[in-house]
């Protein structure tokens, strides 16, 4: 995951810092320093570090920190606060054409960087905030572009617009908004062509896509995965074309997570979006205050809080209350909450999620996450290996179908006697505690299967 490096080591210097009592200038100083030589490491740009350590210092130094009741928690939140300014400060959303007008957005970026697939979930994003999306496949280079677009199109339940790869870019992009205009679209992603690298060619076919088009906002994909380049092809996208906001890919991968920490202070274009993972849905709004909290290793409850909410149905969640009170629910239930929540990401992406889990906890010392969700699958297979009626009722199961069902599942019968006797004690506590999912006139809430 981005920042993980990054984060540890952040979280070793503000620990020292916590166990100060008092803090001199030197401490702070020698804090600092470590502080530079993390962000560096992560791959941010060494102007923005310079910039980011002396705007710290100067703030950290002053006497209402020095002297302040805890000096080392003052300095985290500096550091917090300078965190969010280097990212941009305000969450900043597209800006689209307001009513039925037609809004063009131009999707570009180097070949690699998922520019595609990007079109394709932000269709997907705005598809659900009430806009009526068309894709346009303007990309006549690469090999199967066009029917990538029209896959993930058909996924997203977006119409994507296809000349073929015999005709111009920019004819494509002006047919396509004629065809959006007569079929009451109001919004049209156009999916432009990338390169291996950047050329004189690619920006001048941009330019007249632009010019050609009217568009409104330029978005630069770039892969967070290629670190400092990042900030490099973002510097000349806007020179060379102008662009109005960045979407950083693969976020979720081995990354240092330099880029989304430089590129807004570099270019002075807001980063609007993150890809967090392969499927369509996985595109999340940036917000700086919360990739702050995350970094620093303080959680970040409001996107898992709408994770939650995008992620389970609230008639199902609300059924499920009902049966966990009256102590009816079974095994099928059981599975459905345990595939809640690996559409959440899995226990992994949850657990970083929650406030604490960075800041007042080794990484060393947490839950080993892998041996965690190979658990959860364990428990899922054992679950699948049962027939409906021993799912709907496992009071029926005795020693032979605990063997059939161990065969199936390939785990020991010690396992499958293990998952009902957990399922037959957490029945028996929610029979003894009724109030534990909230009183009267309190909205439930969502529970995890663990």
């Amino acid at each position: 995951m981005a920042f993980e490096s990054l984060s540890e080591k952040l979280q070793n210097v503000f620990k020292n810092l916590r166990s100060k009592g008092r803090l001199t200038e030197a401490d702070v100083k020698s804090a600092l320093k470590e502080v530079k030589i993390a962000l560096l490491e992560a791959d941010v740009n060494f102007k923005v570090v310079k910039t980011f350590v002396n705007s710290v210092q100067e703030r950290a130094v002053g006497q209402d920190v020095m002297n302040g009741l805890n000096p080392g928690q003052m300095v985290i939140k500096i550091v917090n606060e300078e965190l969010v300014s280097l990212m941009g400060s305000e969450t900043k959303e597209l800006e689209l054409l307001p009513g039925g007008q037609i809004s063009v957005v131009m999707m570009v970026g180097l070949q690699g960087a998922g520019k595609t697939t990007t079109a394709a979930k932000l269709a997907g994003k705005l598809k659900a905030k009430g806009k009526k999306p068309l894709l346009a496949a303007c990309d006549i280079y690469r090999p199967a572009a066009i029917k990538q677009l029209q896959i993930n199109g058909e996924k997203q339940g977006v119409e994507v617009f296809s000349m073929g790869d015999s005709h111009k870019p920019a004819d494509i992009a002006r047919a396509a908004i004629e065809h959006a205009r007569a079929n009451g679209q109001n919004l049209v992603l156009l999916d432009t062509a990338g390169r291996l690298h950047i050329d004189e060619g690619m920006m001048e076919e941009l330019v007249e896509i632009k010019e050609a088009a009217g568009v409104n906002q330029t978005v630069l994909v770039v892969d967070a995965m290629t670190g400092q380049d990042a900030v490099n092809v973002a510097t000349t996208f806007n020179d060379k074309v102008g662009i109005d906001g960045v979407i950083l890919t693969k976020l979720d991968g081995d990354t240092r997570g330099g880029a989304a920490l430089s590129i807004r202070q570099v270019t002075g274009k807001p980063i609007l979006y993150v890809g967090m993972g392969e499927k369509l849905s996985d595109l999340e709004q940036f917000y700086p205050d919360r990739m702050a909290s995350r970094i620093l290793g303080m959680g970040d409850i409001m996107s898992l809080i709408e994770k939650v909410e995008s992620q389970v149905d609230a008639q199902k969640a609300k059924e499920m209350e009902q049966k966990l009170k009256k102590a009816s629910f079974d095994l099928n239930d059981y599975l459905d909450q345990m595939q809640q929540m690996r559409n959440m990401g899995g226990l992994g992406e949850i657990m970083k999620m929650l406030p604490g889990m960075g800041l007042n906890m080794k990484m060393k010392d947490m839950p080993d996450m892998d041996e965690s969700e190979k658990q959860l699958a364990r428990t899922e297979a054992i679950i699948r290996s049962m027939t409906m009626k021993e799912r709907t009722n496992p009071d029926i199961i005795n020693a032979s179908r605990k063997n059939r069902i161990a065969k199936g599942a390939g785990v020991d019968v010690a396992e499958v006697s293990r998952l009902l006797k957990q399922f037959e004690q957490g029945r028996k506590m929610m029979k003894q505690l009724p109030g534990m999912m909230g009183g009267k006139g309190k909205k439930g809430r969502f529970k995890l299967p663990f």
